[in-house]
């Protein structure tokens, strides 16, 4: 097989979401050329099934500085960089732009199906870093290609990998021959096909995090609308209720997750949802009328429900990359140096210390896991983080070493979180004074209505 140098060879980049993008302007910034793959059929494809969401971020916080001046020369500006996209405003109006600017470096339908080194498996240590990556990639027309790279950037996120409902993190048993009635995303409860699926039912929502709380607020609107009378939401938590459930409320430096989480607590107290506490669910059954009864594993059963939303996190999809050496950990499935500074039992997504390409290495040179997926299964990813990580890692493609081990990311007073925050709410007022960001209020999530700005109080207690 005769191979080309590797040094002729393009960064393979798997993934046209917001970090694999970010990459290859990084990337093109650097004098190195990027080839990205998209298993999806649009730039952003996994951002867009949930445009009906917004981020906790605002646009100041979701676009990265070398893709901007990417964009620039083509008149694109940033929309107001105070506001919040939806993930429809993200993937159009940023996403979408920044693809059609890298062109033909950009391919979609473009699913890759292995990595490994040419001549290479996985055992073979003879030479194994001289060689380059080979990357085997199919397509929705049915072909197939076998494509080099230098080094290979591994953007794909986690979001084709939800986690199940089953307490124990396998499927629940019965839980994939009842899955016509079971969702793992955040429903849009504004299409009328799937407002009429829920409304009027009793609907399980397994789960803790801010999807959940936003699955909760949306079905408690829908039982006040006017088409939704009798809608029910059961929330099952595998923990009990304690004074963080629902997140921190008006202390909260992120005022949209204290709002989210407000939302979520009065969808409880005013009856539109009941808790069940201390639950994992171990099966799930039908009735006679085909509806679904989750059983948990300490023996109790649950009256039926009509329709369950499972909400318990996502994992990364690490079989393509069955014949790499990846040096992950074993409990986050996050590179070994980067799970201490993302352990969610630690961290929260404000706390974590920006890094870059060395706390992403592998045994393997040459390959990183990044964005979402480099977080495994830890649930607190930042998006400006993310973008420090493609930063540093381009720059350490390039070699030069001084970019790359240097810390260019400076984090807002109020830590926000970027990228996997779900809510839907009047924009708030960011100018508070003092360390906190203005106390959020309770607000109605299923149409934004306007809002006063709430006033900002003192400041945070850690």
């Amino acid at each position: 097989m005769n191979l080309p140098a590797t040094a002729e060879l393009p960064v393979l980049v798997i993934g046209a979401g917001p970090a694999g993008l970010a990459a290859a302007a990084h990337l093109v910034d650097h004098g190195i050329e990027p080839l990205v793959l998209e298993a999806g059929p649009t730039a952003g494809a996994a951002v867009r099934e949930w445009s009906h969401v917004r981020l906790f971020s605002t646009w100041g916080e979701v676009v990265d500085p070398a893709a901007e001046k990417l964009l620039a020369p083509t008149g694109w500006t940033r929309p107001d960089p105070a506001t919040y996209p939806s993930g429809g405003d993200w993937a159009e109006q940023y996403l979408q732009p920044l693809a059609d600017v890298l062109g033909e470096r950009v391919r979609i339908g473009a699913r890759v199906t292995g990595v490994s080194r040419a001549g290479r498996d996985r055992i073979v240590d003879a030479d194994r870093d001289t060689q380059p990556f080979v990357v085997h990639v199919a397509y929705t027309d049915g072909a197939e290609e076998r494509l080099f790279a230098r080094a290979v950037i591994d953007a794909s996120g986690s979001w084709t990998a939800p986690s199940p409902a089953g307490g124990s993190g396998l499927a629940a048993l019965g839980e994939r021959a009842a899955a016509d009635r079971i969702t793992y995303r955040v429903p849009d409860l504004k299409d009328p096909a799937l407002r009429a699926r829920y409304a009027g039912k009793r609907t399980a929502v397994i789960g803790s995090g801010a999807s959940a709380f936003t699955a909760l607020a949306y079905l408690a609107d829908l039982a006040k609308a006017d088409d939704g009378k009798g809608t029910k939401a059961v929330w099952i938590l595998r923990r009990g209720i304690s004074g963080s459930t629902f997140g921190g409320g008006e202390a909260d430096q992120l005022p949209a997750r204290g709002a989210l989480g407000l939302a979520a607590k009065a969808a409880v107290d005013q009856g539109h949802a009941d808790a069940v506490t201390g639950f994992r669910t171990e099966a799930i059954e039908r009735d006679g009328d085909g509806r679904l009864i989750l059983a948990g594993e300490d023996g109790r059963r649950l009256d039926a429900v009509d329709e369950v939303i499972v909400l318990t996190g996502f994992r990364p999809d690490l079989s393509f990359l069955s014949e790499i050496r990846l040096g992950l950990d074993e409990r986050l499935q996050a590179p070994v140096a980067l799970a201490p500074l993302i352990d969610p039992n630690q961290h929260s997504c404000g706390t974590v210390y920006p890094h870059g390409h060395r706390e992403l290495a592998h045994p393997e040179q040459g390959i990183y896991l990044v964005g979402m997926k480099s977080y495994g299964r830890a649930p607190t990813f930042l998006a400006m983080t993310g973008y420090e990580q493609v930063r540093s890692v381009a720059a350490a493609l390039a070699d030069d070493l001084d970019s790359a081990e240097r810390v260019e990311l400076t984090l807002p007073e109020t830590g926000v979180c970027g990228g996997a925050g779900l809510f839907d709410t009047p924009e708030t007022d960011q100018t508070g004074g003092g360390c906190c960001a203005p106390a959020p209020q309770l607000i109605q999530l299923g149409a934004p209505a306007a809002a006063e700005p709430a006033p900002a109080g003192g400041c945070c207690g850690s």
